[in-house]
């Protein structure tokens, strides 16, 4: 039998369990929604006190969305150890997906993620309809505003048989870039594991040793920097499997994630 003090009690238990044992915590409502941009999630998934814990906060960080949707200028610029040319077209899926619109996809939505994190972030370019800049005044816009990191995004147009991805760090150039080397290796190596983690993409099979790291000094961007940089080739989208996944904005919206997740690992070390 129960008494009326118990009655009171058990609904006074209720009460408290309908207001505190809810998903949403102390106030019973369901956890917000992380933003979204076309109905996809801009955020990681976290606790608001996990999000204001951000290591990018605070940070400056530069995106460079690689090549460019204009015309190529077509001259000559010196890189630290010699000449190369200004800028390339890059390349593209069979479907005609290009290099230009991928990079530039992918840098916008690292951006707004790493935004909402708190970080300071500049694009090295403002569209993906005109011309240059070329790669020399792509790695002095890293410099100026002296980054704390900057990440070159590309993606790779080897042999169809190859597949998955890799990371390019800069090998020392005498009287440029020694000093951001070994930063420029640990980014390189977070970035790393956290594009392999989140995305599923797998090391390169067509170059280097099979690890998704290569060390180059042919790379004006990486020559010239005095801040620690990077290079991603994404995936080759002359694969077919690979370009499918580069050619989905879900999968490109992962790939921006783990650029960001990265980013934020190597503030932390």
């Amino acid at each position: 039998m129960v008494t009326g003090r118990t009655a009171i009690a058990v609904l006074g238990t209720a009460a408290i369990c309908l207001t505190a044992c809810g998903s949403g915590g102390g106030n019973g409502a369901a956890p917000a929604a992380p933003p979204t941009v076309n109905g996809q999630a801009t955020e990681s998934p976290g606790t608001p006190g996990e999000r204001a814990a951000y290591s990018v906060k605070g940070q400056t960080i530069v995106l460079d969305p690689g090549h460019n949707g204009g015309p190529l200028k077509g001259t000559q610029v010196f890189v630290g150890n010699g000449y190369k040319a200004c800028d390339t077209s890059g390349t593209s899926t069979n479907a005609g997906y290009t290099e230009h619109a991928f990079t530039w996809d992918v840098a916008k939505r690292t951006q707004k993620l790493l935004e909402q994190r708190g970080a300071k972030v500049f694009l090295t370019r403002d569209n993906d309809k005109g011309s240059g800049p070329c790669v020399d005044e792509r790695a002095k816009i890293g410099n100026d505003k002296k980054a704390g990191a900057v990440i070159s995004i590309h993606a790779d147009g080897a042999a169809a048989s190859g597949h998955g991805f890799h990371i390019i760090a800069p090998k020392p150039v005498p009287g440029y870039n020694e000093k951001i080397v070994k930063p420029s290796l640990r980014l390189a190596k977070d970035i790393r594991a956290s594009y392999r983690n989140e995305t599923g993409m797998p090391y390169a099979t067509y170059l280097g040793d099979g690890k998704g790291l290569t060390i180059r000094d042919d790379l004006g961007g990486l020559n010239l920097s005095t801040v620690p940089k990077i290079f991603i080739e994404t995936g080759n989208m002359r694969n077919k499997g690979d370009a499918a996944k580069l050619s989905d904005p879900k999968f490109r919206q992962k790939i921006a994630v783990s650029l960001a997740d990265g980013l934020d690992k190597y503030f932390k070390n």
